[in-house]
């Protein structure tokens, strides 16, 4: 078993050089890669629900507030992607901080729409 190391050494260093000489983590992303954090499709609305409370703690939720630019459409997923993603990006655009109980996951589409800009 000891013979098989430098060939797995060769291979990952094979690995690294045709790669470009660069490689990243899996749950990372590329430098300069713009991502947003958004609520997963098939979470409760419960689960949304304390994702805003739990972000509104944090975070400064007026975008979501009557006359804010991302209060239509009023629905708990829209509202929670918007605060979500307002905690991932203060938090440091941690994987770790899109997690939300696993409700959340990272996109890397503008989720923006009209005059809601997610902040990036």
């Amino acid at each position: 078993m000891s013979n098989s190391f430098p060939i797995l050494g060769s291979f990952l260093l094979f690995l690294f050089a045709i790669s470009g000489g660069s490689l990243r983590p899996v749950n990372g992303q590329a430098p300069g890669q713009r991502v947003w954090c958004i609520a997963r499709p098939s979470t409760s609305d419960q689960a949304l629900i304390d994702n805003i409370e739990y972000a509104c703690d944090i975070v400064n939720c007026s975008m979501i507030q009557q006359g804010g630019p991302c209060f239509y459409p009023t629905s708990l997923i829209n509202h929670a992607s918007v605060v979500m993603n307002l905690y991932y990006q203060k938090m440091g655009r941690h994987y770790w901080n899109c997690d939300f109980k696993n409700s959340g996951l990272t996109a890397v589409t503008d989720p923006s729409y009209g005059d809601c800009k997610y902040e990036c």
